[in-house]
């Protein structure tokens, strides 16, 4: 997330908190003014249940000395009680600076609930990282499966646990983890995963790519035999065409031969008359 949508979803939490905490927020970004001059601008205005006026910081982490005379200084322009609402204080010097000018800190615990927004964005970068790793191992390169490691992954994909696969194998969990071991140390088990769930899903992320893989390459040879029919097609074509053609001229050579044999037979018969 970036610095400035940290920062506006600490401002909303903020001021969230105030109302909770029975404050009432007077106006929000308001700037401090000297004989119409912009000399700075507070986060937030509110008032106490005792009408109190409060001058208030956001700070989405922690606030330090700097921040402290900030918060007092404008809080005096104001003529309001400083208030400055963060993760806690940088160092001792801040919270001693801050007892000594009265400037009243409300502190956010580091893990204290996000908003909404926030959240979802999280959430989508953890998805993002677990879809890119998975990704990533479907898409890279893997060394050769063997036979031996198709079996084990199959044993994996369809067991519920270590060793409901290590009894479709007929091993021990001993032997099955040295097996586990060596799929790792090849490559073919990345070395993040840890869980079996997650090694149940990565053993079934590469009998799919494998299946793929083989599909591919039946396709490929597939293609490779037709081509092979279409090239000799294409030659049976061609000697159909030449034989075709000495055919034609067979005939042709047929019909000449029968043309001169007819032409003797009348002369011959004229002869005899």
């Amino acid at each position: 997330m970036s610095a400035k949508r940290r920062w506006l979803a600490s401002e909303r939490i903020a001021l969230t908190l105030l109302e909770d905490l029975g404050y009432k927020v007077l106006e929000t970004r308001k700037r401090i003014t000297i004989n119409g001059v912009d000399v700075g601008e507070v986060d937030a205005l509110a008032t106490d249940s005792d009408g109190n006026i409060y001058a208030i910081e956001i700070k989405a982490g922690r606030i330090d000395v700097t921040g402290i005379r900030q918060a007092y200084i404008n809080a005096v322009l104001l003529n309001a009680k400083p208030m400055v609402i963060c993760k806690g204080f940088a160092d001792e010097a801040a919270k001693e600076l801050s007892s000594k000018l009265g400037v009243h800190v409300i502190q956010l615990s580091d893990i204290f609930l996000v908003e909404s927004e926030e959240l979802n964005i999280v959430i989508r970068e953890v998805i993002e990282e677990t879809l890119t790793e998975y990704l990533e191992l479907f898409y890279s390169y893997n060394p050769d499966i063997k036979s031996e490691h198709i079996e084990l992954l199959n044993a994996i994909y369809s067991s519920s646990s270590i060793d409901d696969a290590a009894e479709k194998l007929g091993l021990d969990i001993t032997t099955f983890s040295k097996k586990l071991e060596e799929l790792r140390r090849i490559g073919i088990i990345p070395k993040w995963a840890k869980k079996y769930s997650s090694i149940k899903r990565i053993a079934q992320i590469l009998l799919q790519k494998q299946s793929i893989v083989s599909a591919l390459e039946e396709t490929r040879k597939l293609i490779e035999i037709i081509k092979d029919v279409t090239e000799q097609t294409k030659n049976l074509q061609n000697v159909l065409h030449s034989v075709n053609q000495q055919m034609q001229r067979f005939l042709s050579y047929i019909s000449k031969i029968e043309s001169k044999l007819q032409e003797l037979a009348i002369e011959h018969e004229l002869k005899s008359k």
